[in-house]
């Protein structure tokens, strides 16, 4: 009797761990944080720079006019660069307007008076220094100036008519026909009787020395004004290097 309550106590015990093995819950693996996961990375193939094309300054297109005298502008003239006696009146003279590039690298507005057959050739020649990029400093009728061409010149001002004399005699000057055009006089100075004009020319006495401003044999300048029949000062008896004229 006791033995059987024993081998009793032994089979319930083994049914016991067997059920208990059998509806124990498996083990989960282990789950994810909850929460919006981060996203991986994007890892993007190694790939050239972008080029942004380089984009230039707006250049500004030459322009050029050809118009009459005003009579507002006679007037201004009258007494000053111009007198009752000069080789040609008013009304052959016309008014040039050019855009030429300055010393501060910038397109400026410049005005010549000149003769009607040449008004023509003088666009020509500063639109080829223009696309050449040809420095000057000024431009400005020489009545700017009271009709000095001393002051003119000093100012390193581009000019062309002034009903005046060839320096230093009674015979008028190409100037005073309105065919000629003095460039940048102090880069070009003239020299005429042991003198330099303007004295700040004395700079730019050695032509080796090339600098901004100066005319030079073969440059663009020169080519320019050949292309229109201009003779150049340079090749006169007293150089005169800023000096161009067409008879």
């Amino acid at each position: 009797m006791g033995q059987d309550v024993t081998v009793r106590a032994l089979l319930c015990a083994c049914l016991f761990v067997v059920l208990t093995a059998c509806t124990s819950p498996a083990s989960s693996p282990t789950a994810s944080p909850t929460g919006t996961p981060s996203a991986a990375p994007t890892v993007s193939p190694t790939s050239s720079p972008t080029v942004v094309p380089s984009v230039s300054p707006t250049v500004v297109p030459f322009g050029a006019g050809i118009a009459r005298l005003s009579a507002g502008r006679v007037a201004g003239m009258t007494g000053v660069s111009w007198r009752p006696g000069c080789p040609v009146p008013p009304a052959e003279l016309r008014l040039v307007t050019v855009t030429y590039w300055g010393f501060d690298g910038a397109p400026h507005r410049g005005e010549l008076v000149v003769h009607e057959d040449l008004a023509g050739a003088f666009v020509r020649v500063f639109e080829r220094l223009y696309r050449a990029r040809f420095p000057i400093r000024a431009m400005v009728p020489v009545e700017a100036y009271h009709g000095s061409d001393d002051a003119s010149m000093a100012a390193d001002n581009t000019s062309a008519f002034n009903c005046r004399y060839v320096a230093g005699t009674r015979t008028w000057s190409a100037h005073a026909y309105g065919r000629a055009v003095d460039v940048n006089p102090v880069e070009n100075p003239y020299l005429v009787g042991g003198r330099v004009l303007p004295p700040a020319g004395r700079a730019y006495l050695d032509r080796r020395d090339a600098r901004p401003g100066m005319v030079l044999p073969g440059d663009a300048v020169t080519r320019a004004f050949a292309a229109e029949g201009f003779r150049w000062g340079a090749t006169f008896g007293e150089p005169d290097y800023q000096h161009f004229d067409r008879r």
